[in-house]
């Protein structure tokens, strides 16, 4: 205090300017560092719901589950609670290996040996069948070489003529056979293996020995061969009264570019394309823009570009809102309303499949109604506890949930639409199905080199995939293909 005493009135109050000075700039300081920490709380909290997104409330595939360290698949239900099982279901019709009561074969067999009497059993009376047994085996397949001879003939006029080449044979002096071609496209396309592992399979299986090129080069012949019915498949589809679209990540290309496997399923076709996320990828893809019955699709707002705008209605995937509703639940645990929005939903979706199953045209009022107005109502408590973002983040970022709030609230005649018609359906399951052995092509393949020959699988793909919806063997179709008489589907009896 002393010598505090001995300073003059003019060094105070220069030194209360300096203190304050100072002070103003530790409060500049703690108000910049308590926006870093919000900041940071706000990463923190997005990583955090990054990572918690799974397949039970994304759109996360179940393969990446745990792809990440720290994520968990969905969690699993409370003990009692209605769950789904593995396996055939209870009820459901059982199968086993048949019985066949016309044979290819039958062998007999009698007591061979002595009896303890000590006579020959091999002269013993016959007293009758004691029992059977069916084996049911393959023959082992091995390559034939099947050599055609084409003759020259001479007429009595002069004018020699030679044989007609044979359907199926090559013009080449030695070429492989519609069979073994049908199971090199059947081994890539059908069941992903890889191209030096099909010519392997092939090789060890039949005995012939295809290179890795010529099995590689089986697929453009193999295109090429189902082209008109690729395209007759596209018709019909563009003409069905609903259709599923959905798209997944491809890459291929020698750099690995990423691209997308589009499609448009439908319950007996489907028809793929190679292209981008974007609306000329769409248009080229030749489906969409030509539609204009109701298209099944998720959220994704390509679908509703105004180029599009000959589509007769949209019915958005169930499915995918359900997730999302389950994703904001984890956001907001103390809230009811993503809950009660859910049992709406998949109340609607049962009285869906009742209706259907009944051959009703819509889902009665009594049953869709009360459900409705639950659905609408938990829509509006949604709103009032998620209030929109202001300021500069309005227009960038808003709360968790509330787009999803909004577009239920604005898009409803999209949300219940197979409601009011029972041939759509509520959910997109049919084209994710469709679209998911290209996930599995990418699992096997890391990625494919050539663009080209990308769609030719993926044409490949349309034409074994819809025969399958036909109820077709798989072989069978692409035999004919090979041989030069290509499976074309039939088109759908009207509704």
């Amino acid at each position: 205090m002393a010598g505090v005493e001995e300073l003059s009135r003019e060094e105070l109050v220069s030194l209360l300017v300096a203190q304050a000075g100072t002070i103003a700039a530790q409060k500049e300081t703690i108000a910049s560092q308590a926006e870093i920490v919000e900041e940071l709380r706000r990463r923190v909290a997005e990583l955090e719901r990054r990572l918690s997104r799974n397949s039970g409330n994304s759109s996360v595939p179940p393969s990446a589950d745990d792809a990440l360290p720290g994520r968990t698949g969905p969690a699993r239900r409370a003990a009692g609670a209605e769950k789904g099982k593995r396996g055939k279901r209870k009820g459901a019709d059982g199968s086993s290996l048949a019985w066949s009561e016309d044979p290819d074969e039958t062998v007999s067999h009698y007591p061979l040996g002595a009896c303890g009497c000590g006579a020959d059993l091999g002269g013993a009376a016959e007293v009758g069948l004691a029992r059977s047994h069916q084996v049911h085996e393959v023959p082992l397949v091995t390559v034939r070489v099947v050599q055609h001879d084409l003759y020259r003939v001479r007429c009595g006029c002069g004018r020699e003529h030679v044989a007609g080449q044979p359907g199926g044979v090559a013009r080449a002096p030695a070429s492989y056979g519609p069979n073994l071609l049908a199971l090199v496209v059947y081994l890539l396309v059908f069941q992903h293996v890889p191209v030096e592992r099909a010519a392997l399979l092939v090789r060890d299986v039949t005995g012939a020995a295809p290179s890795t090129g010529f099995v590689h080069g089986v697929l453009a012949r193999a295109a090429a061969a189902v082209a008109g019915t690729v395209e007759r498949i596209k018709e019909l589809v563009v003409g069905s009264p609903v259709v599923g679209f959905d798209e997944t990540t491809l890459r291929c290309g020698p750099a690995g570019t990423k691209k997308y496997v589009l499609s448009a399923s439908t319950d007996l076709y489907v028809v793929f394309g190679l292209g981008g996320r974007d609306l000329a990828s769409f248009t080229a893809f030749g489906v969409l823009g030509g539609f204009v019955g109701t298209a099944v699709h998720d959220r994704y707002n390509l679908y509703d570009h105004a180029d599009f705008a000959q589509v007769g209605g949209h019915q958005l995937c169930v499915a995918h809102i359900l997730r999302d509703l389950e994703d904001v639940a984890e956001v907001y645990p103390d809230s009811h309303w993503p809950g009660q929005a859910q049992r709406a939903l998949r109340g609607l979706v049962r009285a869906w499949h009742t209706a259907r199953d009944a051959g009703r045209a819509r889902v009665p009022a009594e049953a869709a109604g009360p459900l409705t107005a639950e659905f609408r109502g938990a829509v509006r408590v949604g709103l009032s506890e998620v209030p929109p973002a202001e300021g500069p983040a309005a227009t960038t970022k808003q709360p968790p949930g509330r787009s999803l709030l909004e577009c239920l609230r604005d898009r409803e005649d999209d949300v219940l639409r197979f409601c009011s018609d029972t041939r759509v359906w509520p959910t997109n399951n049919i084209s994710e199905r469709d679209l998911r052995p290209q996930k599995t092509q990418q699992k096997v393949s890391g990625r494919l080199t050539s663009e080209d020959v990308t769609r030719h699988r993926l044409d490949l793909r349309t034409y074994v995939a819809t025969a399958r919806k036909h109820g077709m063997n798989v072989m069978a179709v692409l035999r004919d293909a090979m041989a030069g008489t290509p499976w074309t589907p039939p088109a759908a009896a009207s509704p």
